[in-house]
């Protein structure tokens, strides 16, 4: 096979018109880096890469074509203990763009004498040939966006109206019933769980189960190969995601991915070598310093990426670009964020990390979202990550859930979180968008489940019941796990609608958990992390068509309505044309908010009024932005409680449009006079309409 000396840059494979590119980046004390090219599936050919600069490797290939199937074999001397060079073992490329195959886990992933060439997934040289068409991103601004947390395979494997083969792909998303579906529930941004090449831990290989959710990544350039029609496919895979993104565009709906930067799927010490501690165990990963054999863990996923080093970084910032530029996606949430910000132990809003971000000009312009914390002391950062950052927001969804349980003491809480969280974002020129508000997400109880059970039903994870959070703060409405008992029911319903009204009408940008909006159960389980089955899998065939009904019309309120999505902060005050505050808050019998009343242990109740003329900022081409003025009544308590209606200063005559008791999102037929009364049933809100 003929090789020429190629270029150090780009990484991975890259095909030009006469030759396939190869350069990778390898330890310092690498004497020879071996491709392990092959034809139908066997060894054929094993080539030294001719040429080192710096610390890439690299050679191009005039007689390789797309489609070939490659790995690495690497030669280095060991210095000690963190030196994990074996040419025994076969590597996958760092920057793959498509994988074929599966891992196999066994005895050759370790690091001993015997061949794992049996055992890995190989990299594909992959040629984009793909007919993007006239796609252009629908670039919704964030206080417009409304995110629908989804699992490609999860949301498809059951949808009886998917011709089976498409069932639990990117191109069931992409088809028409789940898009159609999306679009009348008024998704504007699919968030999708890691699509990135990832692997199935050894542990729970071993008892039969498989990493679901995906946060295990190995390819931080290729999506996941068992989400497409052909499984195990690389280059199926990379056609069928951009076809889903293709048509998601379409409809008008971005694509964030929730990606994986903290840790990789190679674990600890004894964990599989597989790619990068094959090519340099100390770059890759944080080590201690004083036993190198060991990973500093701070995702307790058993290793941390090394973010002191420019080429992880590089890594990072190479991949990221990727998915944006060649892959069409509109953003990022950023698993176990804190984490990439550790340049030593402490979380450094001034990393090198959020520098690159910041200065690159690509990815700064899509959206970004932290998942503020990792696992490591001091890791919990809500409110603390730079400008240019959306936060998932713990503290709204805890506030939430205690307030609807009747935990004492939320009330104040309460009101922060529903005018955007400003106590911990309106710092630095922040705005309400960098409250990314969420009740539930993946990660614990559904909807459904969080007023049904109080405690976790894990076991058939095989820990005995000992994983996932004890910190659930849900209520059972007074018995655990399923009931016939038509109060409880009924009680249940109305704090699940309850719960969706509070995230729809807060400021900040909402998130909701696909499946809640059609019933969806866990049965229980808070830690679904490890269930490919119907457990995690949403039942298309047992919709629940009320609640559907519901979060489909409550959606559509919030987008007709710029009060619930403003770009700044409410300021309690006047503001824009109005001489009215643009919020004001009153006690159940019209009078305004006392601070004591604020802080009262057994408060439970509150009203306020956005004012729709007290917007103040403007339209894209300096227009005045106006609403209706909205009235909402909250009673969190066990009694129904009489709101007097604020005067005439707002309006004459208000509409009721939110009943979450009624189930109702609809405008009444009798308006209420102002300066009367309107009864709100115990545990439930009301919101009203009066024209400006």
């Amino acid at each position: 096979m003929r090789v020429w000396p190629g270029r150090p840059a780009p990484l991975g494979a890259t095909v030009d018109a006469e030759a396939v590119n190869i350069a990778v980046f390898a330890g310092s004390a690498v004497d020879r880096v071996q491709v392990c090219f092959e034809a139908d599936g066997e060894a054929s050919v094993v080539v030294d890469l001719p040429e080192r600069s710096g610390g890439v490797w690299h050679g191009a290939f005039p007689d390789i074509v797309a489609g070939t199937r490659y790995g690495f074999r690497v030669h280095g001397a060991r210095r000690n203990a963190g030196d994990l060079w074996n040419p025994a073992k076969l590597l996958l490329d760092p920057y793959a763009k498509a994988i074929d195959g599966t891992v196999r886990h066994g005895d050759a992933l370790a690091d001993n004498e015997l061949d794992s060439a049996w055992s890995v997934p190989r990299s594909v040289v992959l040629h984009d040939e793909f007919d993007w068409g006239e796609d252009r991103p629908p670039s919704v601004p964030w206080e417009d966006t409304l995110i629908y947390e989804a699992h490609v395979r999860g949301l498809t494997i059951a949808h009886p109206d998917l011709p089976p083969r498409r069932r639990g792909t990117y191109l069931g998303v992409a088809s028409p019933p789940v898009v159609d579906h999306l679009r009348a529930l008024g998704v504007t941004a699919v968030e999708l769980l890691p699509v990135h090449q990832f692997v199935t831990e050894p542990r729970l290989a071993a008892i039969g189960l498989d990493n679901y959710w995906g946060y295990n990544s190995i390819g931080y350039f290729a999506p996941h190969n068992r989400y497409c029609t052909e499984p195990g496919n690389g280059r199926v895979a990379v056609g069928e995601f951009k076809t889903m993104v293709r048509a998601l565009h379409r409809a008008g709906i971005e694509v964030i991915l929730d990606v994986v930067y903290n840790h990789t799927a190679e674990g600890d010490g004894t964990g599989p070598i597989l790619s990068f501690r094959g090519f340099d165990n100390a770059a890759y990963y944080r080590l201690d310093a004083n036993d190198p054999s060991t990973y500093i863990d701070y995702t307790g996923c058993g290793n941390s990426l090394n973010m002191r080093h420019p080429n992880v970084l590089q890594l990072i910032m190479d991949s990221l670009r990727y998915w944006v530029t060649e892959m069409h996606v509109d953003g990022f949430r950023f698993d176990l964020a804190a984490a990439l910000a550790r340049e030593l132990h402490d979380v450094n809003r001034l990393s090198a990390f959020f520098d690159l971000i910041q200065q690159d000009p690509v990815v700064s312009g899509v959206k970004l979202i932290a998942e503020p914390w990792d696992l490591g002391e001091g890791g919990y950062q809500v409110g603390n990550f730079p400008p240019l950052w959306s936060e998932w927001n713990a503290r709204y969804r805890d506030t939430v859930r205690d307030f609807w349980r009747g935990t004492g003491g939320t009330l104040a809480d309460l009101g922060l979180r529903l005018c955007g969280s400003s106590d911990l974002y309106d710092i630095e020129g922040r705005k309400p968008h960098a409250s990314i508000n969420f009740v539930t997400a993946h990660d614990g109880f559904t909807l459904g489940d969080l007023v049904t059970y109080e405690h976790k039903r894990n076991e058939a994870n095989g820990e005995s019941n000992r994983d996932g959070s004890d910190d659930n703060r849900s209520w059972n409405c007074g018995v655990e796990g399923p009931s016939d008992d038509p109060d409880v029911i009924e009680l249940r319903a109305r704090q699940r609608r309850n719960l969706y009204a509070t995230l729809l009408l807060s400021q900040g940008v909402p998130m909701v958990l696909a499946g809640d909006e059609i019933g969806h159960t866990q049965r229980g389980m808070n830690n679904a992390y490890a269930q490919d089955n119907e457990i995690s899998w949403l039942n298309w065939s047992d919709v629940d068509e009320e609640m559907l009904a519901f979060c489909r019309s409550l959606n559509a309120f919030r987008a007709m309505h710029p009060s619930l999505r403003r770009r700044r902060f409410l300021l309690g005050r006047p503001t824009g044309a109005s001489v009215r505050d643009d919020v004001a808050w009153f006690h159940a019998d019209g009078s305004l908010m006392s601070p004591e009343q604020w802080v009262d242990h057994h408060a439970r109740v509150v009203g306020y009024v956005l004012d729709g003329s007290a917007i103040h900022e403007v339209g894209p081409r300096g227009e005045a932005i106006v609403d209706d003025h909205l009235f909402v009544a909250v009673n969190g308590g066990d009694r129904p409680v009489s709101f007097l209606l604020p005067d005439g200063h707002w309006s004459h005559e208000w509409v009721p449009w939110v009943d979450t008791a009624a189930g109702v999102v609809a405008p009444g037929e009798q308006t209420v006079v102002a300066g009367s009364s309107v009864l709100v049933t115990q545990r439930s809100l009301r919101v009203l309409v009066a024209q400006r």
